[in-house]
């Protein structure tokens, strides 16, 4: 397999890759190196922190205001920790396919709960069904109680339905705007009545809330609960078509290609099974097409993790990670709406461009940075959409050049325009790349990661 097809697919599956790494992947045909990328990703790791402070109160305090406000406070802050502990392993992939999926999943089945016990047993249920059944990963997500809290289906009772979860299911997690009508959406929303959970986060139909009636959706009439809803959902070729499309923007190119979408459902309809998809995905020619190479704007998360990849680093003070994320506008647990991140060209704009080109020497060569004086990051867990950004500090980090010279040993300079860079550079800047490869090897790699080529894998 060729070393710029293999670059390509970690771009896309992972956070880019080293030439060392490369070079141990000698000989290997391309099937191979995607059958290792699956096997890597089959275990599932929750990630976990400490959540021991709730051993301290029992059932009750959640129902005492005072308490309940003393136990959101703490959470709020572990909140931090749970973003913390999540970019860490971001940076730090052991099943590096399932992180990336997590990811992307996180985009799609979009919430927010500032609860940690509920946040991160959905980040985890996320990671768990990454690769798995596409049917249970929905009906699945329909019973977790941060979803159940966040899209209001806990007040969704036969006696006065609450649709916001059901147009949502059918609007942006399958089936995609224009494809049910109203009285769908009012038949889906009866059909998830008395959806709730335990303080502790298990899931509890309460029959006396339930509208156990006939109900006709999509054409179809029937005693259906949520469970028989997602079953005719997907169902519908169009519900195939739908996950179709976001994955090949996410993971191929923003530019649909109807044709390559038709193969994509053949393979994914009606057995819905994720990996098998992505497998083919990665395994088909046209993945790897020049078009489609260099074609994506990197997410401030991929833009952080490829530096990371490129020149690992410690941030002295972890809470920092989550400054670095508010900077470039993409917090992890804290998307902007139920539609999530937008992606592509939204990402950059005139403020987070300088941020993205000045990111390396902020990160691996102690440049300063500008950011908002106002409070401390535990407390800007509720407003960091609004923040004004004004003061200057240093992110403190440890940069692990050591490991870039191990794992970019046999490369000169030059080399390293086509190791770090996915699209070529234009002449101009290639004439003067040339003539500052004199410079150290680690002061040419911070030049690399700082141009405008960068951006893009």
């Amino acid at each position: 397999m060729e070393t710029r097809h293999i670059q390509h697919l970690y771009h896309r599956v992972g956070f880019g890759i080293t030439p060392k790494s490369i070079a141990e992947m000698h000989g290997l045909q391309k099937a191979e190196i995607v059958d290792l990328l699956f096997k890597t990703s089959q275990a599932y790791n929750p990630i976990q922190i400490d959540t021991s402070f709730l051993d301290n109160y029992a059932i009750q305090d959640f129902k005492d205001k005072k308490k309940r406000k003393e136990i959101m406070k703490i959470s709020r802050k572990k909140i931090v920790a749970l973003n913390q502990a999540w970019l860490d392993r971001i940076l730090n992939p052991t099943e590096l396919l399932r992180e990336k999926m997590t990811l992307f999943w996180a985009n799609h089945f979009v919430c927010e709960d500032k609860y940690v016990l509920f946040a991160q047993r959905y980040n985890n249920t996320l990671r768990e069904n990454a690769l798995g059944d596409f049917k249970s990963f929905v009906k699945v997500i329909s019973k977790e109680p941060a979803m159940l809290k966040y899209l209001n289906n806990k007040q969704n009772k036969k006696r006065s339905p609450n649709e916001n979860f059901a147009r949502e299911l059918l609007e942006l997690f399958t089936l995609g705007q224009g494809n049910y009508t109203e009285r769908d959406i009012k038949e889906c929303a009866r059909a998830f009545t008395g959806y709730n959970h335990t303080i502790h986060g298990d899931f509890i139909l309460h029959k006396k809330h339930q509208d156990q009636g006939l109900k006709t959706f999509m054409g179809q009439t029937g005693y259906y609960d949520g469970d028989a809803i997602i079953d005719i959902i997907v169902s519908q070729k169009q519900c195939a078509r739908f996950i179709c499309n976001k994955i090949y923007q996410y993971f191929v190119n923003e530019k649909i290609c109807e044709h390559h979408i038709d193969e994509m459902i053949a393979v994914f309809y009606p057995s819905y099974n994720i990996e098998s998809l992505m497998r083919f995905v990665l395994s088909s020619e046209w993945f790897y097409s020049e078009n489609n190479i260099g074609s994506k704007i990197k997410s401030p998360i991929e833009l952080i993790a490829g530096i990371h990849t490129t020149v690992p680093f410690d941030l002295t003070n972890k809470k920092q990670g989550m400054l670095l994320q508010k900077l470039l506008g993409q917090v992890l647990l804290f998307p902007p709406n139920v539609a999530g991140w937008k992606g592509g060209r939204s990402w950059i704009d005139s403020n987070t461009i300088v941020t993205r080109l000045r990111l390396p020497s902020v990160l691996l060569n102690n440049a300063q940075i500008t950011y908002s004086d106002k409070g401390g990051l535990e407390d800007d867990v509720n407003d960091l959409k609004n923040q004004r950004l004004r003061k200057k500090t240093f992110i403190k980090t440890i940069a692990k050049w050591n490991v870039f010279e191990e794992n970019y040993e046999n490369l000169f300079p030059e080399d390293l325009i086509t190791s770090l860079l996915a699209t070529e550079v234009n002449t101009g800047v290639y004439e003067l790349l040339k003539e500052s490869n004199s410079v150290s090897k680690k002061d040419f790699c911070i030049q690399l990661l700082s141009l405008p080529e960068y951006q893009l894998c």
